[in-house]
């Protein structure tokens, strides 16, 4: 199908949008659902450990690591990206539903590792190396797919031992270190002087992790070949070598080559994400943060810096709470509001609730909305209207989105906006980390004008021990006297909807289009 219409929005608001996850300014025709990927890796093992024991002792394990390693805070903005970037990724990761959670390491190698259970953690230097979202997502679907296939427990059983703490030190799951003196340290780090067994990823590991990080990246709606593309950044770095990962897990042969002939089995994706504005804004800051080298951490230098003390925790550790970074791109960002765990929930009076209603007008449309809320990016096309700390540099957790949509073709009648209505809201979805539709549209009267509305499901950028919480998202088009379509997007967590609701009813019922 034919692109029928593009998105009329300014630089912020595409960042404010959602989750800042926008990785296209134009809005074509909505991208087909893609055919699901099915890497089928052999059985797993006779694992020694239930899945409740295995998320106990590796939360136990990932305790050690904040001890051992400089983490940096949850309400750390590279922290806030990396957990949503790998919360949509293990949307679609398959198996059982393991508790993830992404956490970034101030270290300057290029490495990865997962623990049972759940808990990743991806070093800067990976960031820092990484060219584009795709190939940091690829990455992260590595190693969650060593969660999935549960290759670390599974090879403690071969090293015939049952202690996750002493084997610690070999099962972080890198990604690319290589044999030298670095990945020992790194290992010796891990292993914080335990007594380390011989447990080592087999080739075979490393391939199924390849092939089914691959699947998920696709099934997640990314470029599969950020991928084999980070392995050829890598070797570019290192040499040939590069690609061979940590000592404990062996290059299991020329990996770009099976993945890019696992890739060659996968339809084509339509407007696969590649890259997007919430990356590379996240990228620039990533690279203006100081890392250490292996040897460095191993030394513990790193505990006069700002670093957290436990999962979920912010900077406790021979600092003060960091600042929230400010926005890149030169606009007037408000910094919102942070917590242990980033952005915090507003009670009723800090989202205006019971505030009487004051208007906006627009360059061709006027919308009431709760006096004690800022309006941004005012231009022709739109504005973001949301509570003082309901949006920053960590996204949009609270408020509107309005913007309009210049269609092709007239939208006419209920037919061509409800179709007009699903194409957007799938675009949005593939821009905003796979939303998910919750219900089906409704048709209503506003002002005289045909209207639809659509509640979708996502994640927020609040974050809990890693973790970000859901999203309601609820789209409103209203099809305009000259065939375009105006669009309103209201924005709350989840367990906020509810009681948000009958707000952002009032607020659409006093929308018109100019």
């Amino acid at each position: 199908m034919q692109p029928i219409f593009r998105l009329l929005v300014s630089t912020r608001s595409r960042k404010i949008m959602l989750k800042f996850c926008a990785v296209a300014l134009a809005l074509g025709a909505a991208g087909a659902t893609p055919a699901h990927a099915t890497y089928n890796p052999p059985p797993p093992c006779n694992n020694p450990f239930t899945p409740q024991q295995e998320v106990t002792e590796g939360s136990k394990v990932a305790a050690q690591v904040y001890k051992q390693m400089p983490v940096l805070p949850e309400n750390d903005p590279v922290s806030i990206y990396v957990a949503q970037l790998g919360s949509h990724l293990t949307q679609h990761a398959p198996g059982l539903k393991w508790p993830y959670s992404f956490h970034v390491v101030a270290s300057s190698d290029v490495n990865a590792f997962a623990l049972p259970g759940g808990a990743i953690f991806i070093n800067l230097g990976t960031i820092q190396a990484a060219e584009t979202e795709a190939q940091l997502a690829g990455v992260m679907a590595h190693e969650t797919s060593h969660v999935v296939l549960r290759h670390a427990t599974c090879n403690m059983k071969k090293q015939q031992t049952t202690n996750i703490m002493a084997g610690l030190g070999q099962i972080a799951s890198g990604i690319l270190l290589g044999n030298g003196a670095g990945g020992q340290v790194a290992q010796a780090i891990i292993g914080g002087g335990a007594g380390l067994y011989g447990l080592r990823m087999s080739r075979d590991d490393e391939k199924q992790a390849d092939l089914l990080g691959t699947d998920i990246l696709y099934n997640s709606g990314y470029d599969p070949r950020g991928l084999p593309q980070f392995f050829e950044i890598i070797q570019g770095k290192y040499g040939a070598g590069g690609a061979q990962i940590l000592t404990d897990h062996p290059n299991p042969g020329n990996r770009t080559e099976y993945v890019n002939q696992e890739i060659d089995t996968l339809p084509r994706l339509t407007n696969p994400m590649v890259t997007s504005a919430a990356f590379k804004r996240t990228h620039d800051l990533a690279m203006k943060k100081p890392t250490l080298t292996a040897q460095q951490i191993k030394d513990g230098v790193w505990k006069n810096g700002s670093y957290a003390a436990g999962p979920g925790q912010s900077a406790s550790i021979g600092g003060p709470e960091p600042t929230p970074a400010s926005s890149s791109s030169g606009d007037t960002v408000t910094p919102g509001q942070y917590g242990a765990d980033g952005p915090v929930a507003l009670n009723r009076a800090q989202l205006g609730m019971g505030s009487r209603l004051t208007q906006y007008q627009g360059a061709n449309f006027r919308m009431n909305y709760p006096s004690p809320w800022q309006v941004s990016d005012a231009t022709n096309a739109g504005a973001t209207i949301a509570p003082t700390g309901g949006f920053g540099t960590f996204g949009l957790v609270y408020g509107a989105v309005i913007g309009t949509v210049q269609t092709n073709s007239a939208i006419m009648d209920a037919d061509s906006l409800a179709n007009a209505t699903a194409q957007l809201a799938q675009q949005l979805s593939q821009q905003n980390g796979g939303l998910q539709q919750v219900g089906a549209v409704q048709t209503l009267n506003l002002g005289g004008q045909l209207a639809n509305t659509l509640e979708l499901r996502g994640r927020s950028p609040l974050v809990q021990n890693g973790t970000t919480l859901p999203e309601r998202d609820w789209l409103v088009t209203i099809a305009s006297q000259d065939g375009d379509l105006h669009y309103i997007v209201f924005v709350s967590p989840e367990r906020d909807f509810a009681q948000m609701r009958p707000l952002f009813v009032s607020m659409m019922n006093t929308f018109r289009a100019l």
